[in-house]
């Protein structure tokens, strides 16, 4: 049965090979829009990099909308430092011709869950979850309506990227984070514990580039450029592609296991803002909110996503 969902990104390379993914899987996956948040790189950047991606997978025809431009209550952190100046440095992509969507992001989130049967539309944010939070707070009546939430973002086990306690999405907006986490939406979170187990090695790099597409071609480009960051930071023998297990999830969640379990978001700790603190272990007897992922079949992850990459 083909579902219904929303991408809210920030792209970044990883992001970009989650929407195509996606965008790459009709038959089980209708995309209805893409929207843009501020994060990884500036919303001017990040709304223009969804379109980019959008053509490059021959789908122009999914429209894209540009959110907030800033965190709720804390100026912007963004990462160009691992996705380069342009948040898709790697691979030569031509600029945009497909418009951006007149509509704000949160206008767009609003509409479309109202219009939509309740619970029939998934949301899946890939950056900082500000515009989630910003439509939670303008329409509380659409929160209900909402099917699901599978996110990336957060760590446990495996900590901070940006911070020692925090990862980079959570970081940048704790405040939406706590929105988003108290709304008592099911929420399926892709933390640094599953996505740096989907580690893009020679090999698997070599089947992106392989495939001989343009698509497999840029897969391949994007992810030689960021990998050097993250091979140099943590010794890895490659990069983690953290957005895409978020689509892959939706498509085969037999890939994950995890546990339900109560996650907080810190949004005054003085060197903890923005951790997700998850009762993996079950002490505080707070009421589980989340499926919080552990682990992933890395090599069933990068076959489907060598796969579907392959239909572009």
């Amino acid at each position: 049965m083909q579902r219904k969902i929303i991408i809210d990104t920030d792209p970044g390379q990883d992001d970009a090979v989650a929407i195509l993914l996606a965008l790459a899987s009709p038959d089980e996956l209708d995309v209805l829009g893409i929207t843009a948040v501020a994060g990884n790189v500036p919303l001017a950047l990040t709304q223009k990099n969804a379109r980019i991606v959008c053509e490059l997978a021959g789908r122009p025809d999914v429209p894209v909308f540009a959110g907030c431009d800033r965190p709720l209550k804390r100026a912007l952190v963004t990462a160009e430092h691992v996705h380069g100046k342009t948040g898709l440095d790697g691979p030569v992509l031509p600029d945009p011709l497909m418009p951006l969507q007149d509509a704000h992001a949160v206008e767009f989130l609003i509409q479309t869950l109202r219009r939509e049967p309740a619970e029939s539309v998934t949301l899946c944010p890939l950056g900082p979850l500000t515009n989630i939070a910003t439509a939670m707070q303008a329409a509380p009546e659409i929160v209900p309506r909402i099917a699901q939430i599978v996110l990336m973002g957060g760590a446990y086990f495996e900590v901070g990227n940006i911070t020692p306690a925090a990862e980079f999405n959570i970081h940048v907006d704790p405040e939406a984070a706590e929105i988003v986490f108290g709304s008592g939406v099911p929420l399926t979170v892709m933390p640094l514990d599953v996505t740096h187990k989907a580690l893009v090695t020679q090999a698997r790099n070599a089947a992106f580039r392989g495939l001989g597409t343009r698509v497999g071609v840029a897969v391949a480009e994007m992810t030689d450029f960021f990998e050097r960051f993250d091979k140099a930071k943590y010794g890895s023998d490659g990069a983690p592609l953290h957005d895409p297990c978020v689509t892959a999830f939706l498509l085969r969640p037999d890939l994950f296991s995890g546990r339900h379990v109560n996650v907080e978001i810190e949004t005054e700790g003085r060197f903890t803002a923005g951790m997700t603190v998850a009762d993996w272990w079950g002490v505080t007897g707070r009421a589980p909110n989340a499926m919080f992922m552990g682990d992933l079949d890395a090599d069933g992850f990068f076959a489907l996503l060598t796969e579907r990459l392959g239909r572009l």
